[in-house]
Parts: structure tokens; sequence; C-alpha cells
């Protein structure tokens, strides 16, 4: 009876509109007062021992490192140099658009961002070569999401803390899985530019590629910097945004030159507020997660699941399509926070690697990104496009469906996940 209380009370809340942070913490409230003789206010108190957490620290700075790169000219010379390699194919400018998302979801970590900085360069230039709207608007909003599978990711770093992870493992274990569903959708590109009769061009020579990587080089170095720092034991997941928020602002101030001084509080203020609001989200689902753990229920579940002889095949069929729905009306932060607590535990107990799990659980939110009612990327293509939310649902469904034969694979191949991280030894 508790936990369809909390779970009732929580959904509920949403449903009526209420923020996903208030309802997480105002059902765990209420449920622990009819159901527990818990102390309210020490129960509150985990919110705020749950966000003194040094880790957390990264998520503030990689946004603020995103902000002022998406503010400035590295999208359109990360664009350039995408086009220069590849924009000869059949299908060139799509599958320069996905190359160019891809490298700046690298650089910043949030697809939204990356929607914003790459779609409105990209968008018009398509449609300017002959491509449909839909199909050039399509392209653009999936390839986005994989703003929160490739490093640094704002969310792999919720989940880390959450579940207790390594944030350099976890981000290791995203580059993989990010290429591989960025190939896909330019293979996707390239076979539906053919099928519109679009033919190859002539490559740029060598001389004009480099000329193209040259301008994009301090934008191309920060990637060098974050991975390469992590993984050679330079800096740790935390200190390397900090390192990427001071490497941005010297990039778009004194190397690129195209934020002024007075721009600064603006970018400072908006990561903040962003920032907040992921902050605000944590706060309550770590009063959520205390509780579930408080009154045992994730082992009542792990218990129920090994009881009726679940195999790990048949709970990852559960897991994705649990997933999938939660991430369609939720921002992916709140839906890691909520379902860790419960999901780990039993994923623990059938022999599933939590870094594993991380993955499915972030590729899942990279579609939940591009499909209604809430898909955040839906509403972000929408309104630099000008098209309607269902002209942008309806060109984006072939892609999220690309999306989806590659989440089925990772899910079923773990190889794909924890191949790279366990063979550099994280």
């Amino acid at each position: 009876m508790m936990i369809l209380t909390l779970m009732g009370l929580l959904f509920g809340l949403m449903l009526i509109g209420v923020p996903v942070s208030v309802s997480l913490g105002a059902s765990t409230i209420i449920t622990a007062i009819l159901f527990t003789d818990l102390d309210v206010m020490g129960l509150t108190m985990h919110a705020f021992d749950g966000l003194n957490t040094y880790t957390l620290m990264a998520i503030p700075m990689f946004i603020l490192a995103g902000s002022f790169l998406s503010k400035g000219s590295a999208a359109q010379r990360i664009v350039n140099f995408a086009k220069s390699l590849v924009g000869h194919l059949p299908g060139g400018l799509p599958i320069s658009a996905i190359f160019a998302c891809t490298v700046f979801a690298a650089v910043s970590g949030s697809s939204p961002a990356t929607v914003v900085a790459i779609g409105s360069v990209m968008y018009g230039a398509i449609k300017e070569a002959g491509y449909p709207a839909k199909y050039a608007i399509g392209t653009i909003a999936t390839s986005g999401s994989l703003g929160i599978l490739i490093p640094p990711s704002v969310v792999f770093i919720v989940y880390g803390v959450t579940a207790d992870q390594s944030i350099g493992k976890l981000f290791i274990a995203g580059i993989i899985p990010g290429i591989m569903l960025s190939f896909m959708l330019m293979a996707f590109a390239f076979f539906g530019a053919k099928k519109l009769g679009f033919k190859g061009t002539k490559p740029l020579s060598f001389k004009e590629r480099f000329k193209a990587f040259k301008d994009a080089f301090w934008a191309l170095l920060i990637i060098v910097i974050v991975i390469g720092g992590i993984y050679g034991g330079i800096f740790t997941p935390t200190e390397a945004g900090a390192v990427c928020a001071v490497y941005a602002f010297v990039v778009s101030f004194f190397i690129y030159k195209d934020i002024k001084l007075k721009d600064v509080y603006k970018v400072v203020l908006d990561s903040a507020m962003t920032t907040s609001m992921i902050f605000f989200i944590i706060a309550n689902a770590m009063i959520f997660a205390h509780f579930l753990t408080d009154q045992t229920i994730p082992h009542q579940i792990t218990q129920m699941i090994l009881d009726a002889n679940v195999g790990p095949i048949t709970f990852l069929i559960i897991v994705n399509i649990m997933l999938l729905i939660m991430g369609q009306f939720m921002e992916p932060s709140s839906v890691v926070m909520i379902t860790t607590p419960l999901l780990l535990p039993i994923a623990i107990a059938l022999g599933i690697d939590p870094v594993h799990l991380g993955v499915i659980m972030i590729v899942n939110m990279e579609i939940g990104m591009v499909t209604p009612p809430v898909g955040l990327n839906l509403f972000v293509a929408s309104a630099i496009t000008g098209l309607s939310l269902k002209d942008v649902v309806v060109a984006s469904l072939p892609w999220a469906i690309t999306i989806f034969i590659g989440l089925i694979l990772i899910t079923y191949i773990p190889g794909i996940s924890l191949w790279l991280p366990n063979m550099l030894g994280f």
C-alpha cells in the first residue's frame, strides 16, 4: 500500500502539472507522514547532504562551458570542418550536420545546446540544397540528442552520483555507443539522400580540409583535453569540468573573439539558471532515494523479481519499456534519479554491469528527447525552424527508430559499452 501511495502521488502530481522536482519531494514527505514515523525534518536534510558532493561540482562547469561555446562561433567552425570531410557524399549536408552534432555534443555535453547551435547553422543550408524541410529538421533534432551520451555528459554525472559509479568510466563507456549511433544516423541519411535522387560531388582538396580543421582546431581540442586529461590521470572528471569551462571562455573570448565582456554576464546567468533547475531536481530526488532505501523498497522489489524467475533478458525489456515511457514525459536527469535506486539493485542481482545499465538508461533518454509529448529537442527544433510541433514529430520519427535499433544492440551486446573502459583499465 505504501509503494502504491508513493508512486500514485508522484505521477498524480506530475499529471496535474506540478514540477517534477516538487512532485518528488512532496510525494515522499506525504507518504512518510502517512505510513512511517520518520522525522520529516531529518528527511529533508538528506536533500542538502546529497548536494554536498564533490562530483556534482562538474555539472555547472560543463553547462557553463557548453554555454560559452554555443554562444560563439565554435558551432559554425565545427560545421565547416564536418562539411569539408563528408559534404561531398550523397546526403553530404545532412551527414555533415550529424557529424557536427556528434563533435559538438562532445564539446557541450547538452542535447538542447547541440540542437540550437548546429540546427541554427545547418537547417537553412540543408533546405537550400533542395532537401525537404522535414528531412532537414529530422536530421538535426535526433542527432542533437547525442549530447547526453557522448562525454562530457551531465546526465552521466547524475547517474554516476546516484549509482555510486566512476564518472570517468561512464564517460569512456559512452564513446563507442555514441559513435555507433552517429554512424547509424549517417547511414540513414546517406541512403535516404540516394533514394531522394541526390548524388555525390567532388571532394574538397587536402588544403581546403586542412584550413577547415585549422579554423576549428581550438574548439575540437576541448575533446582531447577532457577525455585525455581524465584518462591520463591529469585531473578528475570534476576538475575536468572546471578546466573545460575556463578553456571554453578563453577560446570564445580571447581566440575566436566572438563573445564580448558584456555577454559574459548573460552566459553565466543562463548557466546558473539551468544548474539551479538540475540541482533542485537532484535535491528532491535524494529525499526520494533515501526514503526508498530506508523502507527497503528496492530490496523488496528485487526479491519479487528474483522470486518470479525473471532473467536478465526479460528484465532489460521491462527496463527499456519503462524508461522509454518515462523519457517521453520527464527530463532525463529526473528519470535517472527516480529509477536508478529501483533498477540498480535488481540489475546487480541479475549480473548486469552497473555501467552497462547506465549507458542503456542514457540511450533511452536520448529517444525520450525526440518523442512526444515532452521531448525537449522537439520543442527546441520547432522554435529554431518555425515548423509546427506536429511536423517536427513526424519528421523525427524515422530517425528516432534508427536510434531505437541502436538501443536494442547496446542493450543485448554489453561489449559495445564495456569493451573500451575495460581495455583502458577503468
